[in-house]
């Protein structure tokens, strides 16, 4: 066949909203060749899931529809096609992986059952044969031991593997289309890249072509040959990504490419005291097993650590999923047990009773990985943010808790008018500075930030960066941060601690530690973050 694999003209997507209709997706146009791996960029709301979405028609019809526009698959239309024809598409020709493999994956089944259904369905094989198939698919995917993960259920894998599971599933029936939906961007830099490069490995031996959508301009720039940029239901640039790097044209895609966190951390005072500190801190999880529920070992999520952070400091966190990071953030806030001795203010806080504590927590926050989950989706903004006053601070009139609420409103970059909406009428980035605004409404001395940049836009990352560190400026806070993305912990930390298995590798200035990294696992760390920094483009690359 000669002419695109894929032709997308002029596609318009419409949502029915309570206020009329909602323009998503407008005039979107663009070609897909066999084998070429073409990228969709562009920030949350810009409509680029949508246009994936559209392809094969998983929008929620009635409320979605295509007022205008085709998208040609091998030159059959597919918004025209029957339930039957486009099922056969679906999970055939043109399969996808989506963001959130958690989500994705139905936690009731297996590994097995998940990967050999599209077999069964779409191949007709039976079940012994799909199981042989299943075991193939793992294997290529770079399961390890695939055999023993058959029965495994999806809570019972880590990201990584989860993610390669929606691969396999993906790849099952040898597509010539793969729709790849933001597929790392919850993952560790590490599995991030060994992702990327199963990807193009596995385009290579298969020939098939991806459409990959993301916001990281730094992926496409290693994956993609051509890149097209999405703002506001538009593609407002188009043209092969080495080109489109060297010498953008479009105020937004400068604005894209200008958004990486930049900049240095405030530096405390030299004499700055110390604020918290741990001696020997151990978090241990049994594992108990049998019908006696003996205990049988330990999962040691964090393994005999000392930590001391001062005054108007940040300590950067990094590490790998599992590797303790998190455990280590609530174990200092006393928010989960654990052994050894934590000092706060110079005051041993470790056998303190939970009602000992409760002055404290005014005094030691936490903004979480995800303000949806963290955020009551029954609660407004104002009781959100006043909720801790009320605890707190119940001296105060409500006159006087809204006005904090407005003041803390107005110091995170949010309209103080907006209190009185609920957390599902904000973005990603706007719902994340309504959690830091809960934080800080309390004027805390110390706040344990735990991946509070990961799920959002790169230029929403930078926005967030830059006003933690006016804030920590203003108030001289001292911070605990929380990630796996090298590129804002380098914006944001004065010290760096690098975790793995419990334990601290490698420990010292931030500075120093990226310039010339001790360990060699924290070598391979900083290869995965900025190995797609230096990497050329695809077409310079070949």
């Amino acid at each position: 066949m000669s002419g695109p694999l894929l032709q997308v003209d002029d596609l318009h997507v419409d949502f029915a909203t309570e206020h009329g209709q909602m323009h998503a997706v407008r005039g979107v146009s663009f070609d897909i060749q066999p084998g070429q791996t073409v990228a969709l960029v562009g920030e949350s709301g810009s409509g680029k899931s949508v246009t994936a979405l559209s392809v094969l028609r998983l929008l929620p019809y009635p409320a979605a529809s295509h007022p205008k526009g085709r998208i040609l698959f091998n030159g059959v239309d597919l918004l025209g096609a029957d339930g039957r024809g486009i099922r056969a598409v679906r999970g055939n020709a043109i399969s996808m992986i989506f963001q959130e493999p958690m989500s994705s994956l139905n936690p009731l089944h297996t590994v097995e059952r998940q990967v050999s259904e599209a077999l069964i369905l779409h191949r007709g094989m039976r079940r012994a044969a799909a199981r042989v198939r299943t075991i193939e698919l793992l294997t290529e995917v770079g399961i390890p031991n695939p055999e023993s993960r058959l029965d495994d259920f999806p809570h019972q894998l880590s990201g990584g593997q989860r993610q390669r599971v929606m691969i396999a599933m993906a790849l099952a029936n040898e597509p010539q289309l793969l729709i790849a939906d933001e597929p790392t961007t919850a993952l560790d830099v590490t599995v991030q890249a060994q992702i990327l490069e199963l990807l193009m490995s596995l385009q290579k031996k298969r020939g098939m072509a991806i459409l990959f959508i993301t916001h990281d301009l730094q992926i496409v720039r290693r994956m993609a040959e051509i890149t097209h940029v999405m703002t506001e239901g538009k593609i407002v640039e188009s043209g092969t990504t080495e080109a489109l790097f060297a010498n953008p044209q479009h105020p937004y895609t400068r604005k894209l490419l200008a958004a990486e966190p930049k900049g240095d951390p405030p530096s405390p005072a030299a004499d700055a005291p110390v604020l918290v500190s741990a001696e020997k801190l151990r978090v241990w999880f049994p594992i108990k097993r049998g019908f006696l529920r003996r205990i049988v070992g330990h999962v040691k999520a964090v393994d005999d650590i000392d930590i001391t952070i001062r005054r108007g400091e940040t300590l950067g966190l990094v590490g790998e999923s599992g590797s303790g990071k998190t455990t280590l953030g609530r174990a200092l806030l006393r928010l989960i047990g654990s052994e050894g001795r934590i000092v706060y203010l110079g005051k041993d806080i470790e056998k303190l009773s939970w009602g000992a504590m409760r002055p404290l927590r005014k005094d030691m926050q936490i903004v979480f990985q995800d303000p949806f989950g963290s955020l009551s989706p029954r609660m407004s903004v104002a009781e959100i943010i006043a909720e801790g006053l009320a605890v707190h601070a119940p001296q105060l009139s409500p006159a006087e808790r809204d006005a904090k609420v407005v003041q803390a409103l107005t110091e995170v970059g949010l309209d103080p008018e907006a209190r009185f909406r609920y957390p599902h009428e904000f973005s990603g980035g706007q719902r994340q500075r309504v959690a830091i605004a809960r934080a800080m409404v309390l004027e805390p001395k110390f706040v344990v930030l735990d991946e509070p940049t990961s799920a959002l836009d790169m230029s929403v990352q930078a926005q967030v960066v830059d006003l933690l560190r006016d804030l920590q400026r203003r108030h001289n806070l001292t911070y605990l941060f929380i990630s796996h993305d090298l590129r804002v912990v380098r914006a944001l930390a004065n010290e760096l601690m690098v975790m793995r298995n419990g334990k601290v590798v490698e420990h010292g200035p931030a500075r120093d530690i990226f310039a010339a990294p001790q360990s060699d696992y924290t070598k391979a760390l900083m290869a995965a973050a900025f190995a797609v920094e230096a990497a050329p483009s695809p077409e310079v690359a070949q």
